[in-house]
């Protein structure tokens, strides 16, 4: 009897499996006609088309996968993967997706936290932007064009090869894709000189739900509101940003600076606080709050260290005359103060030594297991709660609390000139961080817990209604949509803490572009519901 189960099982999933594959087949070939269909030659449809039986499909879909949590063998597979090579790649590809009834998900290279851009639960199609990666830099003019599949670094690349004396204020990891940093909102040391990175954004070229090319002229005002800081997915496929270069001087200062808790770190913490944005704007201290082991008494035991890492606009003199006025509690020595460029600062940033060419931050190598979620503190955590909040870090063990300061530039600029709300009001943001190394579902559940852990205990110290976050740290902890339909009250859940009163713009927006959702995902801006809300 047992022979026989066996065998129709063993038919049963060859047939299956034939029909699969047949289906798949069947997909791939009506998209492939479709694309030659829209003047792609056939040569040009084999070199960027691929579909499970393809044997590069399996290394072009994890090529840009940073967080391996989404490359399991359950993780759900796109049933076609399109590597745009040219403008009109991805004009085809958005108006076949729709005319398969297919998801489009767009990926541009970058980190993507929650795997957004190259997992859904529905049946989809990847368009991958990463050849699609050309930096013009234009130092007479101080703009550069920059396409979405370029990285971070390799865009600071370009503009060091053409001036010592400019800068870009982004991110300071190298791998992060330049179309979702931007979109999202994107920051970095240089905010509180410069303000963010989208509000350095001066132009952009999009396809939009009609398969047009359309720069920020031809799509108008709002959607080009709607695409810095909005998340450039809800809405269309951003193909490039025009940025605007800012000025640097040619020696930068920057230091890293560890303190522990017989260094009265929980005193340098709350000390911190009080400057933390409102510090000479050429100041940026980022703290990261860790586990260390310390030897106390002889003995080695776990306690907390503050990592003290800043970028300052000047030389060492011009820093020490700051931190002594103003933070003089850290201690800050002129032994401490690592004078370079800006370009060098940049290797800093990611732990490169000194010396380490500037080729290194072209390296586009990034993955591991991580879960990260955020925070906004609008007044200073008192003494007490940075010790319940320091005594649960070392109880974990494993999550680790990013601050980064807020004030200067950025907050000056009104909290509805881009979608980005979180302005004036905020001293600091958190992000909340865990990496691990364990494969397995279990390490994942383990290690994830400990961020929500970590994040409910903060709740008394944090922005309220909404509890705010930043959409660039993309959590699907605070809310999901069904993303094959129109769910504005889902929507308006994660809408109003990544984007407040904002979101109500975004939502009008992708209502007048896209009415039948076609741009969506798990946290995209849904359309207006039929009633007025």
């Amino acid at each position: 009897m047992l022979p026989s189960l066996l065998l129709l099982l063993l038919l049963f999933l060859s047939a299956f499996n034939s029909l699969t594959s047949a289906a798949s087949d069947l997909v791939f070939d009506n998209f492939a006609h479709c694309l030659a269909g829209k003047g792609i030659p056939d040569d040009q449809i084999s070199s960027i088309l691929y579909s499970p039986i393809n044997a590069s499909y399996t290394s072009v879909l994890q090529a840009y996968i940073r967080n391996r949590r989404f490359n399991t063998s359950t993780t759900p597979k796109p049933l076609l993967i399109v590597t745009a090579l040219e403008e009109y790649h991805v004009q085809a590809a958005v108006l076949c997706t729709k005319r398969t009834g297919l998801e489009l998900k767009i990926r541009s290279g970058g980190h993507d936290f929650e795997g957004i851009s190259y997992v859904s639960s529905v049946p989809f199609v990847i368009l991958d932007m990463f050849h699609l990666s050309s930096i013009h830099v234009d130092i007479e003019n101080e703009i550069s064009w920059v396409q979405v599949g370029a990285t971070l670094g390799e865009l600071y690349y370009r503009i060091w090869e053409k001036s010592k004396a400019h800068a870009f204020p982004a991110g300071v990891c190298r791998s992060v894709g330049v179309g979702g940093h931007i979109s999202g909102g994107g920051y970095g040391p240089m905010l509180r000189k410069y303000g963010l990175t989208v509000d350095n954004v001066v132009d952009a070229r999009i396809v939009d739900v009609k398969g047009r090319i359309l720069d920020r002229e031809a799509m108008g005002e709002d959607l080009f509101w709607a695409i810095r800081g909005g998340g450039g997915a809800s809405f269309c496929v951003v193909l490039a940003y025009k940025i605007k270069l800012v000025r640097v001087p040619e020696i930068v200062t920057f230091f890293r600076i560890v303190r522990t808790m017989e260094e009265n770190v929980t005193d340098l913490v709350y000390s911190w606080q009080q400057v933390a944005n409102t510090i000479d704007n050429d100041l940026f201290i980022r703290v990261l709050v860790q586990p260390v082991t310390e030897q106390i008494n002889g003995q080695s035991q776990t306690t907390i260290g503050a990592t003290f890492i800043a970028l300052f606009l000047g030389d060492a003199d011009g820093l020490l005359s700051v931190m002594n006025g103003r933070f003089s509690e850290l201690g800050l020595k002129k032994q401490d103060c690592l004078e370079m460029s800006w370009g060098e600062s940049l290797l800093r940033w990611e732990g490169y030594a000194s010396g380490t060419p500037m080729e290194a931050i072209l390296d586009k190598t990034y993955a591991n297991f991580a879960k990260r979620k955020s925070d906004y503190v609008q007044n200073p955590i008192p003494r007490h709660g940075l010790a319940s909040i320091f005594k649960k870090v070392i109880e974990l063990n494993k999550t680790v609390l990013e601050f980064n300061p807020y004030g200067g530039r950025m907050s000056e600029i009104p909290e509805s000139q881009t979608p980005f709300p979180h302005r004036s009001e905020i001293i600091f943001k958190i992000e909340y961080l865990v990496i691990w190394q364990e494969e397995g579902p279990r390490f994942a559940k383990k290690y994830i817990e400990q961020t929500r852990v970590l994040y409910s205990l903060m709740t008394p110290f944090v922005s309220k209604n909404p509890r705010q976050a930043f959409l660039n740290y993309r959590d699907l902890d605070i809310g999901t949509t069904d993303n094959g339909k129109n769910s504005y009250n889902e929507g308006r859940v994660y809408g109003l803490k990544y984007f407040k009163n904002n979101f109500y713009r975004l939502v009008k927006v992708k209502t007048m572009i896209d009415p039948e959702n076609f741009f969506r995902n798990e946290q995209s801006i849904p359309t207006r519901p039929l009633r007025p809300f």
